[in-house]
């Protein structure tokens, strides 16, 4: 069973291969509803490009120069990569602020004035440092998905810091998100094996499984005449 945990780690881990790809040229290794459902994602693939070249036509104008003029231009970008991370990015923020504002103990308070300067200045130390643990989870500043998903992984495992216990509801919202992003990391980068069995059975009465994902192609096969298809022609996904 994938915990909560693996998921966290797999969204931090993977999140720097996400920028990479970002400007790395498409793949096709998509895992859909059988090989229709791979030839379906071949043609959005093509559409996506086409919009993508359309936006970068536009872009590569706006950049023109004249030959005195230096400098390198930007590299093209996939905008459906962008488009994957964006939300998984602002869906684990938001798990990490609704969690923290409630686990999260609030900083010590500083000595009253009231007190001896000897105690005063012990005080006021610990608060300070209270205050500055690097543990706390920050409304400002670093604000990424690997160091949320890090920094929800720690409130998980129950990690030491200013903070109360999860209870039962957080843990079902971290545990949701971060399946959900995972999920999402994994399908954008194509990092997992899948098999899916298709409701529409074969002419023999066999049932068609279909297996891809880590980049390779769908392959199906009917588990009773033992029949085999690929992705390599319209004619082959017809028949099944």
């Amino acid at each position: 069973m994938t915990t909560t945990a693996t998921h966290l780690r797999t969204i931090a881990l993977h999140w720097a291969d996400l920028h990479e790809a970002v400007g790395a040229p498409a793949r096709v290794g998509a895992f859909g509803l059988g090989l229709r459902g791979y030839l379906a994602r071949l043609d959005q693939l093509d559409a996506e490009q086409q919009e993508y070249e359309r936006h970068q036509a536009v872009h590569l104008r706006s950049l023109e120069r004249g030959p005195d003029q230096i400098g390198e231009r930007p590299a093209p970008v996939r905008l459906t990569i962008l488009d994957t991370m964006r939300p998984i990015e602002a869906a684990l923020v938001e798990c990490a602020d609704q969690t923290a504002a409630i686990v999260q103990r609030s900083p010590m308070a500083y000595a009253p004035r009231s007190w001896l300067a000897a105690d005063r200045a012990r005080r006021d130390q610990l608060a300070r440092a209270d205050a500055l643990d690097l543990r706390r989870w920050r409304y400002t500043g670093r604000r990424t998905a690997p160091y949320a998903a890090l920094w929800l992984l720690a409130r998980v495992e129950r990690a030491a810091g200013p903070f109360t216990a999860l209870r039962e509801q957080e843990e079902r919202r971290i545990a949701a998100v971060a399946a959900g992003a995972a999920g999402r990391v994994e399908r954008a980068l194509d990092i997992t094996a899948q098999r899916r069995t298709l409701e529409q059975r074969h002419d023999c009465g066999g049932a068609i499984d279909v297996h891809g994902g880590e980049g390779r192609a769908p392959l199906a096969h009917c588990t009773g005449c033992g029949r085999v298809w690929t992705g390599g022609g319209v004619a082959a996904a017809g028949s099944i």
